[in-house]
């Protein structure tokens, strides 16, 4: 249930309403938008809601109540109507200006972690990724550096400027990523492990959440919804490709574009694509970025090695600096098609 209070309403009526609207068990969740105030009611009561109502909407400075039909109500573009525009070191997530994050799938040696960072950095992009933990399918494979990781992550961001994004894998990293990293990510794996998702909630980070591979749209949203009703709205989705009956040895996921503008319908979450990860393969990177951004997408997650044939994790899926720095070229032509910068 969401309670719209009317733009001419006082700080006193809003105080008065959230005290009525507690008082029937519900948590409050407070979206102020340019115009209006609206209250996310979150709670079960016995109270017949349709009484309920009736009731809120009577009360002084309420301009209307509605029910949210859908399962995510604080994800929901009913509750903030608003695009979220995430800033961070004067940088906007979910603007006007599509953001590009890119760098190597596992954080290496420290030349191979470092010199992409510069390269990417003049080519536009405004963030640098990498993994310090890395979950990976089998126990023998490269499992990354761990804290040495996050160390030449942040000397990177201090050459740079970049931003720092990494994954959080369980509940114990979060305290040492969060010294380290601007944007704690989430990954596929981790959609569902609600106990992260609720502790990472609490986190005054940015949290950028992945898709699961086989995650419904309904499912990833519910997941952003564990975090934002611990307090943390700062969550960017990131579509990373699902399982699908068409996936060959030509592509790894199934890349699916149109859950773009499903999402920038559904929510007024910062919605990121992750071509990298979606397609497995590095010659389709370019042509399924340029139709992300063109589907709507508000950034891209990018791989970038420095010799991507001998990375340590997911070679065949890296693109080399100078190949970015292509790319970023044909990226902004399609930006400034649709009206954006990038």
């Amino acid at each position: 249930m969401i309670v719209v209070m009317k733009k001419q309403a006082s700080l006193n009526q809003l105080k008065t309403v959230v005290k009525e609207i507690k008082s029937h068990g519900f948590q409050i969740h407070e979206s102020h938008g340019q115009e209006k105030i609206i209250l996310g009611c979150v709670g079960e009561v016995s109270v017949d809601k349709i009484q309920l109502i009736d009731h809120f909407s009577a009360l002084s400075g309420v301009e209307a109540v509605r029910l949210i039909s859908d399962p995510f109500k604080l994800t929901s573009r009913e509750f903030h109507p608003e695009n979220l525009v995430i800033g961070l070191n004067g940088i906007e997530i979910g603007g006007e200006r599509i953001t590009v994050i890119a760098g190597p799938c596992s954080v290496e040696e420290e030349n191979e972690s470092l010199k992409p960072a510069e390269i990417i950095k003049k080519a536009g992009a405004i963030g640098l990724r990498g993994g310090a933990f890395k979950p990976r399918t089998s126990p023998y494979s490269f499992q990354g550096l761990g804290k040495k990781g996050l160390e030449l992550l942040s000397l990177a961001r201090q050459q740079t400027g970049l931003l720092v994004v990494t994954e959080v894998m369980n509940v114990n990293q979060i305290a040492v990523v969060e010294k380290y990293a601007d944007i704690l990510q989430i990954g596929a794996r981790n959609m569902s492990n609600f106990d992260l998702l609720k502790r990472i909630g609490k986190s005054s980070h940015p949290v950028l959440l992945k898709r699961g591979e086989s995650a419904t749209i309904d499912k990833v949203l519910l997941a952003a919804e564990y975090i934002i009703h611990q307090g943390n709205n700062q969550v960017i989705l990131c579509e990373r490709g699902v399982v699908g009956p068409t996936v060959t040895k030509y592509t790894r996921y199934v890349a699916d574009i149109s859950a773009i503008p499903v999402l920038k319908k559904k929510t007024y979450l910062p919605v990121f694509f992750d071509p990298s990860h979606s397609t497995g393969y590095r010659d389709l990177i370019l042509p399924m970025s340029l139709a992300a951004i063109a589907a709507g997408a508000d950034g891209l997650l990018i791989e970038v090695h420095p010799h991507p044939e001998k990375a340590l994790s997911d070679a065949q899926q890296q693109i080399t600096p100078k190949e970015f720095a292509e790319l970023m070229k044909h990226l902004k032509k399609v930006a400034r098609a649709i009206g954006r910068t990038i």
